[in-house]
């Protein structure tokens, strides 16, 4: 097997594993709406536009979606001091408690899938994430414990 196979098997498990939890967990929250959260949290303050273009939607979807999450309570829209046409959205203390809320549940939920495995592992899942986070630039993922 090719390496970019072993890669390409690592995005299929992870969408597994997010079909997993959300039978699992039932959560009617679209994902959407907690990679916004988390795009937020990563990179503070940004625009619809950017919003958009960093979480592969459309621009009238991402306003769409920024809409429910203001009205949520989760994000607030404020408009952008360079431009005042443009809005800028930025992750409210109550989204951002609510995203953990959600990483906790995800974990709980996916931790009876994982029990069985042994410290070797563990270690094999630990270096995958840090070799993922790397390479994609995503944010060492700090969770309450």
């Amino acid at each position: 097997m090719q390496h970019r196979d072993d890669i390409l098997r690592l995005i299929v498990g992870a969408h597994a594993l997010t079909r997993v939890v959300s039978l699992e967990t039932r959560n009617d929250a679209p994902a959407a709406q907690w990679r916004t959260l988390a795009l937020l949290r990563d990179h503070g303050p940004q625009r619809v536009g950017d919003l958009a273009t960093r979480s592969r939607v459309t621009q009238p979807g991402m306003t769409r979606l920024v809409a429910q999450l203001a009205e949520a309570g989760f994000v607030e829209r404020t408009s952008d001091a360079a431009d005042s046409r443009a809005t800028v959205v930025s992750a409210t203390a109550e989204g951002l408690a609510a995203l953990d809320e959600w990483m906790r549940v995800l974990s709980g939920a996916l931790a009876p899938h994982f029990a069985d495995l042994d410290a070797d592992d563990w270690a094999a899942i630990a270096r995958v994430a840090d070799i993922i986070a790397a390479r994609t630039g995503a944010e060492t993922l700090e969770l309450a414990r």
